[in-house]
């Protein structure tokens, strides 16, 4: 199985590399139905490995400049409330429902990467902290209870609250990203089982992966990479939700 899983990982790293997002959607069907992870368990093993590979890739965004850490902690840190208590919920709701719930983030997930990521204009004025908080705190139970959902909600949102530049932006939500992940796993892993050496393993090749997707994404066009993974996501939330219905 480890053969598969090293494989299928580094195709989650390529995407994230790629396009910079997106990665986290194709983990917990991967470990499903690919690789016979339980469901609950899945859910919380894609948390750690999305984790491990943002953590890893804060590092480019912060020698260039991009992260902003006081908006990223603080969003972060709301985030990780909210991404606990999604965890630990995830408990009493039956494994079809957050199933259920996961392809309808798949398929709101694959209509945000057809329009594409526009330019946001950044607020001005001061930080609104008590917004700030409020948005980590439901984004953030959004990605405990289903695994996913992080980048295509969290990127705007520091854009239009935090008033980063998209790139700074697309830095920083790597920093929440890792942050509620972390703190998602904690929330599941109090009544979930995680093959640790499986999440070790598919972590080390995603993160392999999305370096070789930062080099390719220079020499394939974004536009036919974004279109075409949409479309993947798309018939993979349509297939998920189906077998959950």
């Amino acid at each position: 199985m480890l053969p598969l899983a090293i494989a299928l990982s580094t195709l989650i790293g390529l995407s994230l590399g790629l396009l910079g997002g997106g990665g986290s959607i194709l983990t917990t069907p991967i470990l499903i139905y690919a690789l016979g992870v339980e469901p609950k368990s899945a859910i919380a093993t894609s948390l750690l490995i999305v984790g491990v590979t943002s953590l890893a890739a804060i590092v480019t965004h912060a020698r260039a400049g991009n992260v902003d850490w006081r908006t990223g902690l603080l969003f972060g840190a709301a985030g990780m409330a909210g991404a606990w208590g999604g965890g630990f919920l995830a408990a009493w709701i039956p494994a079809r429902v957050l199933m259920g719930l996961f392809a309808l983030m798949m398929l709101v997930t694959a209509g945000a990467m057809f329009r594409g990521r526009k330019e946001v204009a950044p607020r001005t004025g001061p930080l609104p902290v008590p917004t700030v908080l409020l948005e980590g705190l439901v984004v953030g139970l959004v990605t405990g209870l289903v695994g996913a959902g992080g980048g295509f909600l969290v990127v705007p949102a520091l854009a239009l609250l935090g008033g980063l530049p998209m790139p700074r932006a697309v830095g920083t939500s790597l920093l929440v990203i890792a942050l509620k992940s972390f703190a998602g796993y904690a929330g599941h892993a109090a009544h979930v089982e995680v093959d640790l050496t499986l999440a070790a393993t598919m972590s080390a090749a995603a993160v392999a992966g999305s370096f070789g997707g930062v080099a390719l994404s220079k020499r394939v066009p974004a536009e036919l990479l974004r279109k075409g993974f949409a479309a993947f996501v798309l018939v993979m939330g349509v297939f998920v939700l189906a077998q959950q219905l």
